[in-house]
């Protein structure tokens, strides 16, 4: 996640965390910032436009105010690609495994 941040332009990095902040803060988040994706296992985006830009940050819930996030991208088509949601969901498998063993 660090790495897709680093290459944004600080612009576009400046408006990713500025949405990341309204997520955190706002009891009800405008569906237009943040979603929940049909037919995943519990995956999340984080959706940024920045005029013809569009970046989605995937997570998961871990409880009911925690998002964690795991994967970014830079989004070019209307379908969110299948192997960013298998990179979330394989992410969220390996973090709520290691959370059952410690």
């Amino acid at each position: 996640m660090e790495e897709f941040l680093d290459e944004l332009t600080q612009r576009d990095q400046d408006k990713v965390f500025w949405v990341m902040q309204l997520v955190e803060e706002l009891d009800m988040v405008p569906s237009q910032y943040f979603k929940k994706l049909v037919s995943t296992s519990d995956i999340w985006e984080i959706r940024v436009h920045i005029g013809g830009s569009s970046y989605r940050l995937l997570g998961f819930m871990d409880g009911a105010t925690l998002v964690v996030l795991t994967n970014g991208f830079s989004k070019k088509d209307q379908k969110t690609p299948t192997r960013e949601i298998a990179l979330a969901e394989q992410r969220r498998s390996e973090y709520l495994q290691r959370r059952k063993q410690s």
